[in-house]
């Protein structure tokens, strides 16, 4: 890192420019984390900076954004950013700015918060001096979030600001001061002017953190999460009539996601938990003498995906993903309340494929009672299924489960065209295998199609015939 600084500084002294390392270089050099991202200021040309960056040190790649006066090189394993020293004016309903050249502390002054505005001079006169303008370092050993200018202008310019002072605050466990909260409260309305995928890329960085609920209680008390993600927020409070009532279905779910950090940093699967019970507000229903209901939660859940996960700019993957555990989420824990056959524990694999693990891991993440004697008893029993599960596995290699006759052989022996006979056909056989009613293997299920097929495509017709053709 030191060498990178140097050779940089070397090549500004070279040609008498003044330049900073600043923002969250700074920062967490501060906060002794490692950096691999490092942003320069230059007082003029940033582009014309970086070319001479390239032509002295031949990185293997570098960007330049014109529009912006930014540069972007890679070089070794470091990204490294060029801009010279500005001033942004915003009009009220645009994100794109008014650029024009400035000073040092006019640059640092419409930076997002204090722990950003610090600079670290590259210049032959004061190499390594920490220009601190706004207190930035106070600020960070008080582990505090606010901004340099009056919030509301801070929030107003760029918007995006909201998002980014809870991420921060969750990432580094810092607290935003009272005004600044105030005032991302006040603002947070503008953010439906941000595009979607920056607000994603700002909610995945806050479920990736080490304790994501830090972010999502933030982002419920301050009304963003009702902005950006209403399908949750519609999930907050509690009903109660009588003696009935439920948990509040929001702060079980943020529970359920800090589980789920705990075990993993797959942020795949931290999604998935936290959109697990989303179809609950849904379905809630009270019935007399049982209290408060949420039938087919799991299926309504799922179905919400696919709109809600194109909403959010996600990709196809993830929804399927995501779509396959809200849907199987209550399948493990059916079968840890009861007598568990082969037959259900074949299903639930079949049905999970690649992904039962990760779908045991969000149903253990799903326990959280706070009653150690029950949540010890739902844990044992999840540890029976998953011994049941292994002595399956062991028995039927279920994990790719799909049947062993191929719709190509079943066309041949069975002289068929493609078509719905041929998918009934290939049913068949699986429903055989998961009943446990023949083997998993390709000739028990070849014997068993030439026993059956038959009746299977005698009852499809007379299935046809009973609905007229249709």
């Amino acid at each position: 890192m030191n060498d990178i600084l140097q050779k940089i500084a070397a090549i500004a002294w070279k040609d008498k420019y003044e330049i900073y390392a600043v923002g969250g270089y700074v920062r967490d050099l501060l906060l002794k984390k490692q950096v691999k991202d490092i942003d320069f200021v230059i007082l003029g040309s940033g582009v014309e900076f970086a070319q001479k960056v390239r032509h002295n040190l031949k990185p293997s790649t570098i960007v330049i954004f014109e529009r912006f006066g930014t540069a972007m090189i890679q070089y070794q394993d470091y990204q490294l950013e060029f801009v010279g020293a500005r001033s942004e004016s915003y009009s009220p309903d645009s994100r794109k700015p008014t650029v024009t050249t400035a000073s040092l502390e006019a640059d640092l002054s419409r930076r997002d918060f204090t722990i950003n505005t610090l600079a670290m001079s590259l210049n032959l006169n004061n190499y390594g001096e920490i220009i601190d303008p706004f207190n930035g370092r106070a600020d960070l050993k008080q582990r505090i979030i606010k901004t340099p200018l009056e919030p509301e202008i801070t929030f107003h310019d760029d918007p995006l600001r909201v998002l980014r002072a809870i991420r921060f605050a969750t990432q580094l466990h810092f607290k935003i001061e009272p005004t600044t909260l105030a005032a991302l409260a006040k603002m947070a309305e503008r953010l439906k002017i941000i595009s979607q995928e920056r607000i994603s890329d700002e909610l995945m960085k806050i479920l990736a953190a080490r304790k994501p609920s830090i972010g999502l209680k933030l982002m419920s008390e301050t009304g963003v999460l009702a902005i950006i993600f209403p399908e949750l927020e519609a999930l907050k409070g509690v009903d109660q009539r009588g003696q009935y009532h439920h948990k509040d279905v929001l702060n079980h779910t943020i529970q359920v996601v800090d589980n789920v950090a705990k075990m993993t940093d797959d942020i795949k699967l931290r999604f998935a938990a936290l959109v697990h019970d989303i179809g609950k507000a849904q379905t809630k229903a009270f019935k007399e003498g049982i209290g408060w209901t949420f039938h087919g939660h799991d299926e309504v859940g799922a179905r919400m995906l696919p709109a809600l996960c194109q909403r959010l700019k996600l990709p196809n993957e993830v929804m399927k993903y995501t779509q396959k555990l809200v849907r199987l989420h209550l399948r493990p824990i059916a079968l840890a309340e009861e007598e568990v056959t082969d037959s259900a524990i074949r299903r639930l694999m079949a049905h999970a494929g690649e992904h039962i693990d990760d779908l045991i891991t969000l149903c253990r993440a799903d326990i959280t009672s706070g009653n150690p004697q029950r949540v010890a008893q739902h844990l044992a029993n999840f540890d029976r299924v998953v011994q049941r599960m292994q002595a399956v596995e062991e028995k039927d290699s279920l994990r790719a489960f799909q049947s062993p006759v191929r719709g190509d052989e079943i066309m041949e022996v069975c002289q068929l065209k493609p078509g719905p006979k041929v998918g009934k056909l290939k049913k068949m056989i699986e429903e055989a295998i998961l009943d446990g009613v023949i083997r998993f293997e390709h000739d028990a299920a070849l014997e068993y199609l030439l026993a059956h097929k038959d009746e299977i495509l005698k009852a499809g017709e007379t299935d046809k015939n009973l609905s007229g053709g249709k």
